[in-house]
């Protein structure tokens, strides 16, 4: 096969695995996000403490990330073609590499979450702040490099998955290598498919780790430590309430940093 007749099926096929993957990963972010947090807010002291929640969530997050993906896509079809009409194609992909992102995110994101400092929400706690707060004002913008660099992790996982639903034509670099370099012999155009893979990975996990060092640095120049002193003093300011006539003032923020 010559370049001429390999160029068309090389950017179709790139187009569906970049279509399939994407959006995959804004269900997988949606969905595996929320079930992360709540493992960490459900766990043993945690702020919505349920033992037994935690455990049936954690149970089912493990049995789906056990499954092979292959196994899963079979598993699935019958729900696929309620969703899509069809199991075939790269809408009907989307469903299985969705849901199978879903459990192995959850995880990262629970992983990620449980680094943020203690102390953090001890201070929010102290001014009042309820769990959605905590959780908006602290557990995710903490723990955003580390969420930046799961998320990372797991296109690259997709990617991958992709390449596997290949195998009962769902389209994509996986099925051009499938369908041509396996089924017909076409060895090199499996091995273009091979590096076009590893350079849209390489890309990939550069750029995550690129805006995973920018905002490590950018939250390393602000310093932890001062957010939470600040915090603190201004629990203790509103716990102390406003000073009486002739007293001195509180020390303000700026100050007590």
């Amino acid at each position: 096969m010559s370049w001429t007749e390999m160029q068309p099926l090389l950017s179709q096929a790139c187009w569906d695995t970049l279509y399939m993957v994407g959006w995959s990963t804004v269900i997988a972010v949606v969905g595996g996000l929320p079930l992360g947090v709540l493992l960490v807010l459900t766990d043993r002291g945690g702020l919505l403490q349920n033992v037994v929640a935690n455990k049936v969530i954690g149970q089912i997050v493990n049995v789906a990330r056990s499954m092979p993906f292959i196994i899963l896509m079979v598993a699935l079809m019958g729900f696929t073609r309620s969703l899509t009409g069809t199991t075939i194609g790269r809408e009907a992909a989307i469903v299985p590499l969705a849901i199978g992102a879903i459990p192995f995110f959850a995880r990262l994101v629970e992983t990620a979450v449980r680094e943020v400092d203690g102390g953090l929400v001890e201070a929010v706690q102290s001014m009042g702040g309820n769990t959605w707060t905590v959780v908006r004002k602290v557990l995710v913008p903490e723990s955003l490099p580390s969420l930046i660099s799961s998320t990372t992790t797991t296109i690259v996982a997709l990617i991958g998955y992709s390449a596997m639903a290949g195998t009962v034509g769902a389209g994509g670099l996986g099925d051009i290598a499938i369908r041509y370099g396996y089924q017909r012999f076409e060895t090199e155009l499996m091995w273009i498919t091979v590096g076009v893979l590893a350079v849209v990975i390489s890309l990939i996990q550069f750029a995550g780790d690129f805006a995973a060092r920018s905002l490590y640095r950018r939250a390393g120049q602000a310093g932890p430590a001062p957010r939470l002193r600040l915090l603190k003093a201004k629990a203790k300011a509103r716990s102390e309430g406003p000073t009486a006539p002739g007293e001195p003032a509180a020390r303000t923020s700026s100050e007590t940093v």
